[in-house]
């Protein structure tokens, strides 16, 4: 028996260690879907690992996006920047589609952030048209700076 409590113990610590996969680009994730992915990932950002949620962020950022915002360390500091840091660890979210082509897609994102501040962005996604593995995903090219609304109090 108490062979089995160790052994037991030594699985249980191996699969604490172990990072949960994120979520990969791909060309059947829908453009609302990947703001939703991001978003809830942003909202549990420590979780399962810490800055887990920026990470699947950038996972999901167009490489022209990354061009200006990266390399990751750089994107991690401004998520956690005066600018984006609302994003991190938010209490809720509502996205709302306000355009679509076959090319780009444009939400506006209402987040309830922890200080229960509301805060309004833009958030576009497009379709990546070059070869390679990202053809055709959905991939985030523009969050716009926060617009800060009432407060929920």
């Amino acid at each position: 028996m108490k062979k089995f409590f160790i052994l037991f113990f030594i699985i249980l610590i191996h699969f604490s260690n172990v990072k949960a996969e994120l979520k990969e680009p791909s060309n059947i994730i829908l453009p609302i879907q990947v703001v939703k992915i991001q978003l809830s990932s942003l909202m549990k950002n420590d979780q399962p690992y810490k800055d887990s949620g920026i990470e699947q962020t950038w996972k999901f950022a167009h490489p022209n996006n990354k061009k200006y915002t990266g390399p990751f360390e750089k994107f991690k500091m401004m998520l956690k920047g005066e600018s984006y840091s609302m994003l991190l660890n938010h209490i809720d979210n509502q996205i709302k589609e306000i355009f679509k082509s076959e090319e780009i897609a444009t939400f506006e994102v209402i987040i309830l952030d922890v200080e229960k501040k509301y805060y309004k962005f833009k958030w576009q996604v497009e379709k990546y048209s070059k070869d390679g593995p990202l053809k055709d995903c959905w991939l985030t090219t523009v969050v716009s700076q926060p617009i800060e609304m009432s407060s929920s109090i």
